[in-house]
């Protein structure tokens, strides 16, 4: 097989296919490429380990391109309320969707979800390809175009966007240098069911050894949990039995939805912060993890990776209305200019909290609860964090 198409997206998570969802009403030819299997299908199984916090400008970004209704009539979980305090000292603070005139503040999804919806809305889009899985051999560059060759042939194509994850292969195919550090943070997930009902609230108390997190599901006793801990710790929790884990685990949360009843398969990743000098050259762009990763605490990464996917879109649309090549640099560079700020202000907000949660410094303590107390009582300064982890600040 050697085929010609306009655009090349490597990788079809959530993020790769995204922005083929958003090209999909264009008369460009996308091919998209993954080396793992496409996702069979979904037929409501038992809630999947990994899940993801979506806000209003993903959402917004999914019903643009046709995909949100499919995910709302798979399963989606939307949240009204965050609880948010510091186990060190009494610093709290409040969120609620009524105080932001918004129906929810957003929703928690399964990546099976999202990947299978966004799928099955390229299905019906005769210009859109899918083709996984297929091992990726070589990259070469032929003066305007790429060349992509793998284990089902060879394909061409003036742009290859590079939505391949954490370890992207274009990434290191294009010899694009990557800014990394250990978060010294593991991060545990699993699907827990606990006594009281969840209240459609997302919950997160801040610990000396890091940030714990429940997540509302549909099923108003079951949460998706993800706690980021020191590696000891997250390796000590991972090797505990299932009772013993639950007791650990309701403790750690101040038993606020009261004994963990049943916990799920548990796995454990190690969280590093990932970014990568430059998103674009000429005929390339790097999309999501594969340019970015940060700590999951404010459930901010795969939106970021989906913004990443709409601006580029976006910057593409822009030029074949304009009539210009969209492969090159200049015009790729109106979309690495557009993320790259504030990518780079969201990494510098964790690593910060990261930081100022993880201080046990008698007056930090003392200053992170008053600072907190203080937000909770200052309506405006809230409804600007909030706003801004919606989605709402950066349209």
């Amino acid at each position: 097989m050697n085929k010609q198409y306009d655009v090349i997206v490597i990788g079809a998570g959530m993020v790769g296919l995204t922005v083929a969802n958003c090209l999909a009403n264009t008369e460009l030819e996308i091919l998209v490429l993954d080396h793992h299997p496409l996702l069979s299908g979904w037929q409501l199984p038992e809630v999947a380990g990994r899940v993801s916090a979506i806000n209003c400008r993903s959402q917004d970004i999914f019903i643009e391109c046709g995909a949100w209704q499919r995910m709302t009539a798979l399963r989606v979980s939307p949240y009204q309320h965050m609880h948010v305090w510091d186990s060190e000292g009494t610093g709290v603070i409040d969120f609620d969707s009524a105080q932001m005139d918004q129906a929810e503040l957003g929703h928690i999804i399964e990546n099976d979800v999202l990947t299978t919806a966004l799928q099955q809305n390229l299905k019906d889009c005769k210009h859109v390809t899918l083709l996984a899985p297929v091992q990726l051999q070589e990259m070469r560059r032929h003066g305007v175009g790429m060349e992509l060759i793998t284990s089902a042939g060879s394909f061409h194509a003036p742009l290859l966007i590079g939505a391949d994850g954490a370890h992207s292969w274009l990434r290191q195919q294009c010899h694009i240098e990557l800014t990394q550090q250990s978060y010294e943070h593991k991060a545990i997930v699993a699907t827990v069911t606990t006594e009281k009902p969840h209240q459609q609230t997302a919950w997160q108390r801040f610990l000396p050894t890091g940030p714990l997190a429940f997540l509302p599901l549909s099923d108003p006793h079951q949460c998706s949990i993800v706690w980021s801990s020191v590696p000891q710790k997250a390796d000590f929790l991972m090797e505990q039995e299932d009772e013993s884990f639950k007791t650990l685990l309701a403790t750690a949360f101040d038993h606020q939805l009261g004994k963990m009843v049943a916990v799920g398969p548990r796995a454990c990743y190690p969280l590093h912060m990932r970014h990568a000098k430059d998103y674009t050259q000429e005929g390339i762009a790097l999309i999501g993890d594969a340019a970015h990763t940060i700590h999951p605490l404010a459930g901010q990464g795969v939106n970021l990776g989906i913004a990443d996917a709409h601006e580029l879109a976006t910057v593409i649309r822009d030029a074949l209305a304009r009539r210009q090549r969209y492969g090159k640099h200049a015009i790729l560079r109106r979309y690495e200019r557009a993320r790259k700020a504030e990518t780079s202000a969201m990494i510098l907000t964790m690593a910060g909290f990261k930081e100022l949660f993880a201080s046990e410094n008698t007056w930090v303590t003392r200053l992170r609860n008053q600072g907190l107390s203080l937000v909770n009582r200052c309506t405006p300064v809230k409804s600007l964090i909030m706003r801004q982890a919606m989605g709402k600040l950066m349209k």
